[in-house]
């Protein structure tokens, strides 16, 4: 009798305990989500994270507060992010530099493996690195300053962010599948460079394209070609430096969001949900387009895929760079 009782109870607590748990879970997030971002506040990523952040916290119920933690390529943040509890309640606004630069080249300061330690929920924009030259300079596409690189060697002061960031990878990787040889001028961050080709101290740099609109519609640059697989919808008269005579050339900047690998899968899966919708809304759309980045949603599949070609591609830029990583 007594083991009958005990039995009883244990089915009716059974009972009772799945769905308060499962009520527990569908109710996430409770409370509001930090946001991590590796980069300061200003740039590419943090605008983008903060345009889609006012979305997601309407659709989510909560708000998703920013929290800007820089250092040591991106990876400082990443750390955070890997090592968090995952609930659900700190993700990660993940780009081209804290996921898959930063790591290959701060490997002693890396506190987790990127791949392993977290789970792509997906993309929501791609900004495209934009040849650009000073516009009093002659060259009016790829293969005009291919020519004069080949022509004139060491002689094309090619500017970028400083070494190994981005811009500087992106130079690197052109000038090395182009087979030119030119002076690669580090810079102390983008506005620097940049100031330095619209005054003529540097000719060409390759930088986001957010980065460098303002200056495009201004004149005081002058576009050659885009470095996606495809024309970016946003600027379709560019071509691509594939089109214009490097072939299997591509250099993107993307924003993603990422969280623990250990995350549950009900999460993740609200998650990208989430981010579809934001994406999908006309308003988010525009501040997107409005930043010069190509606003999207894309499965955490297809999100894994392109973090894996760019560690390569990145990768491989850092090797021929010679940077030596610490």
């Amino acid at each position: 009798m007594l083991r009958a009782f005990f039995a009883s109870v244990f089915c009716f607590a059974t009972v009772i305990c799945i769905p308060l748990v499962h009520a527990v879970d569908t109710r996430y997030p409770t409370r509001p989500v930090r946001l991590v971002i590796a980069q300061t506040p200003g740039s590419s990523i943090d605008a983008m994270g903060r345009v889609i952040s006012i979305k997601m916290s309407e659709l989510l119920g909560e708000q998703l507060v920013v929290d800007n933690r820089t250092g040591a390529g991106g990876t400082i943040g990443g750390g955070i992010v890997a090592h968090a509890e995952p609930d659900g309640y700190t993700i990660f606004g993940a780009a081209t530099a804290s996921q898959v630069i930063g790591p290959q080249l701060y490997k002693s300061l890396v506190t987790y493996d990127p791949f392993r330690d977290f789970a792509p929920i997906s993309m929501f924009a791609v900004t495209q690195n934009i040849l650009v030259v000073n516009p009093k300079t002659p060259f009016r596409s790829v293969k005009d300053l291919i020519g004069y690189a080949r022509s004139n060697p060491g002689k094309l002061n090619w500017a970028n962010a400083g070494s190994g960031f981005q811009s500087h990878l992106a130079g690197v990787l052109f000038t090395h599948m182009a087979n030119i040889n030119v002076l690669h001028v580090p810079y102390k961050g983008a506005g620097a460079s940049l100031g330095a080709v619209v005054g003529g101290e540097s000719v060409v740099t390759i930088v986001p394209a957010p980065s460098v609109v303002g200056h495009l519609n201004a004149g005081r640059l002058r576009a050659l070609a885009m470095g996606g697989e495809k024309r970016s919808p946003l600027i379709p008269d560019i071509p691509t430096i594939i089109e214009s005579g490097v072939p299997g050339y591509i250099s993107n900047g993307w924003g993603g969001i990422i969280v623990p690998a250990k995350t549950p899968k009900m999460i993740r899966d609200k998650l990208y949900n989430v981010i579809v919708k934001a994406m999908a809304d006309p308003a988010t759309n525009a501040a997107m387009i409005k930043l010069g980045a190509e606003p999207m949603a894309t499965t955490p599949t297809e999100f894994t895929a392109v973090i894996a070609r760019d560690w390569k591609s990145f990768g491989d830029a850092i090797r021929v760079s010679g940077i030596k990583p610490n």
